[in-house]
């Protein structure tokens, strides 16, 4: 059977976003036969061998991909980042002790509203009072806390730390929509976790990468699909993994791999967001929303200066192929969400409509 390609289209949707293309065409030849075993990725046991090297595969790549230390552990669960939010002060949080969270955004603010479920959660550092447009700096987090959390990118409104902060208590981050886009210090968190949807594969798998000895020490005695260190021992197969979405994770780190790593995927999405952000500031019909120091180069968001004019541009984009910059239900405007699969062609190819439509409107 010939698997059908698929048309051009430039996909700059914030998740599930675009991957490569050759993922997709050797996931979908997965599909119809896994390895030659005449079986279906969708079909096989997850128990089997061919399935238990996958996973194998996954969690050595991410390891690799960032440079972890050696006793780090890497768990693929379902649940998506959203129960990570809950899962992360079940694990960190003391009983009768206390968290500190940075809140920047929507993901920000639910892993708080989830924190506070558990215990005493303050929060250290917020930029709510600008609708989120900016990275807050200059804060304390209190040696007390069991824990500090924040979130890395900020989808909805186009922020990224460029800066980690420096702590005095362990470190856990939401690194859903900006990991493996530029290296990290791995030994600086105590956990790293994000939805699969953004930078490495399909939406339904969450990778958590933690050190296990800064684990377990909650007092708490907690279900074991909740227990990132049952999980760990477990190598991710205390339940059914979300089978497909691992493996098509693996084959997108396959792919960053191939690329140069982490380090070349950084300057590719330097050049990515550089090209966009400059046609964003030399055009007068379009304004960024976000603090410049701040802006982010996965999510850029930016809006037209006479929203009147906004059904003419649409009409341009997506007669030019282009998929999904509708910004975020809750604050209108445009977002271009540039992950890393993201070909710079395709930012070209938005950069000219911007620069046609701005010569058609001047």
């Amino acid at each position: 059977m010939t698997v059908a390609t698929k048309k051009q289209v430039h996909n700059y949707s914030a998740g599930p976003c675009i991957l490569p293309q050759e993922v997709f065409e050797q996931a979908a030849q997965a599909v119809l036969d896994f390895e030659g075993s005449g079986l279906s990725i969708l079909e096989i046991s997850h128990r089997s061998k061919p399935f238990e090297a996958v996973m194998a595969k996954a969690q050595s790549l991410v390891k690799e991909l960032l440079g972890a230390p050696d006793q780090y552990q890497v768990v693929f669960l379902g649940g998506g980042a959203s129960l990570g939010f809950y899962m992360v002060p079940m694990n960190y949080m003391r009983v009768g002790g206390k968290s500190a969270y940075a809140n920047t955004g929507e993901w920000a603010s639910r892993a708080v509203k989830e924190s506070k479920l558990v215990g005493e959660t303050t929060v250290v550092a917020s930029s709510e009072d600008k609708n989120f447009n900016y990275i807050p700096k200059g804060f304390e987090i209190p040696a007390d806390a069991d824990y500090f959390h924040f979130t890395s990118n900020n989808t909805i409104f186009g922020t990224q730390w460029k800066q980690f902060p420096k702590s005095p208590v362990p470190v856990v981050c939401d690194m859903s929509s900006d990991i493996f886009s530029r290296p990290v210090q791995v030994n600086d968190f105590a956990l790293i976790y994000g939805g699969a949807q953004k930078n490495m594969g399909p939406a339904g798998a969450t990778v958590y990468l933690f050190d296990p000895e800064r684990l377990g020490h909650t007092g708490r005695k907690l279900s074991p699909i909740l227990d990132l260190k049952n999980h760990g021992a477990k190598e991710s197969m205390y339940n059914t993994p979300p089978v497909y979405a691992v493996y098509v994770s693996m084959l997108t780190m396959e792919w960053m791999k191939r690329m140069g790593g982490v380090s070349a995927i950084e300057q590719r999405n330097a050049a990515k967001a550089k090209l966009l952000y400059d046609a964003i500031d030399r055009l007068p019909q379009f304004n960024g929303t976000t603090a410049v120091e701040d802006r982010s180069p996965m999510n850029a968001t930016f809006v037209l200066n006479d929203a009147a004019l906004e059904p003419a541009f649409d009409t341009l984009w997506k007669e030019a192929g282009i998929s999904g910059i509708r910004g975020h239900r809750s604050v209108g405007g445009y977002r271009a969400s540039m992950y890393n699969a993201l070909p710079i062609e395709s930012v070209q190819a938005l950069v000219d409509v911007m620069d046609h439509f701005a010569r058609k409107h001047g």
